[in-house]
């Protein structure tokens, strides 16, 4: 069991951090690196397997990973299809799409380095390999842990209930994302009401934009107020334009009305609860971050996004690395040459 050790061990530190602070992008990383571990402790163990587990032990480490690659490719491509049909042609639209086609890329690419039997050829598109490898797995980790804190549930009781604001449509209109984001909020509001205990404030939070005729926060009051949610129980933060605006904002309208020891839940979309909750961590928001549902075509596009984005939050670490593997490359280029 001496191989199972190191998981052993990333395990604990995962723990520890989870219960420390949940939002943080290190916990997705240590879930990872516990995983990969744990998978080669499986293959240390294949020579004292019998023969049908052994087997099974192979095929769940190595043979499903590569299966689902392949798997995964054929999903973006056809999810991207999708958005362009239904969501247009707006780059951030492609995203899917474009995973999926880079996928089966790389794959020709190794094929095609395969055949040609270069050493130059081999490292170059090996580095390549180790590059997508390290975004790859910093993905896996960001889709893992999200998964795993989007099931984050409102246990205690909270003073308020933030909202974040995602744009109107025609400038006015509450856009069925949005509505999404308002039905939870106000359905966490019923809920610890209907518990007996102090009902929470709604804080919808954003401003106006410069295509829009009203500021977010007072369309999202209206539509709350329109669905029965009492006036008295509704406030505005109408000056944001960024989620880092919103959370600040709201926790500064938070702090002056209840004063700093207040406590609040934040209520956005499923795909973006990770990264809201990192950002609510910088801001000093006391809370957790609640996801609402999306609809499932948009939830791919969206997810890759917001990890791009938290790849560039931490661009320092990621740039460092990223050129690490690609000077390591074409020293090991020039010595095949």
């Amino acid at each position: 069991m001496i191989a199972f050790a190191p998981a052993a061990v990333l395990l604990l530190l995962f723990l520890v951090s989870m219960w420390k602070d949940r939002r943080r992008f290190r916990n997705a990383v240590l879930l990872g690196l516990t995983l990969i571990w744990a998978s080669i402790g499986v293959l240390f163990l294949i020579p004292s397997l019998p023969p049908v587990l052994a087997i099974a032990a192979v095929a769940l480490v190595l043979l499903v990973p590569a299966l689902g690659t392949l798997a995964l490719g054929v999903f973006l491509v056809r999810n991207g299809i999708t958005m362009l049909r239904k969501e247009g042609r707006r780059p951030a639209n492609l995203l899917s799409l474009g995973a999926g086609l880079g996928i089966f890329a790389l794959i020709a690419l190794i094929a095609y380095a395969g055949d040609r039997g270069s050493p130059a050829v081999d490292a170059a598109v090996g580095g390549l390999v180790l590059l997508v490898g390290y975004v790859s797995f910093l993905f896996a980790c960001f889709l893992a842990y999200a998964f795993l804190y989007g099931r984050t549930h409102v246990r205690s009781e909270v003073d308020y209930v933030v909202v974040l604001g995602s744009g109107l449509l025609g400038g006015e209109r509450v856009p069925p994302l949005l509505a999404s984001r308002l039905e939870k909020g106000r359905r966490i509001q019923a809920a610890q009401a209907a518990r007996g205990g102090k009902v929470p404030l709604l804080l919808v939070s954003g401003g106006q934009g410069p295509d829009e005729k009203l500021p977010e926060a007072r369309a999202m009051a209206d539509w709350l107020i329109a669905q029965g949610v009492a006036a008295e129980l509704i406030r505005l933060e109408d000056r944001s334009r960024t989620t880092d605006e919103n959370l600040a904002f709201s926790r500064a309208v938070m702090e002056e009305e209840a004063g700093p020891d207040h406590r609040c839940v934040v209520v956005t979309n499923n795909f973006h609860a990770f990264r809201a909750a990192m950002t609510a961590r910088k801001a000093g928001v006391n809370g957790q971050v609640v996801g609402s549902p999306t609809a499932r075509y948009f939830w791919p596009s969206a997810t890759i996004r917001e990890f791009v984005a938290v790849f560039w939050e931490h661009r320092l670490v990621n740039l460092v690395v990223c050129g690490a593997i690609v000077a390591a490359t074409g020293v090991a280029a020039v010595l095949a040459a």
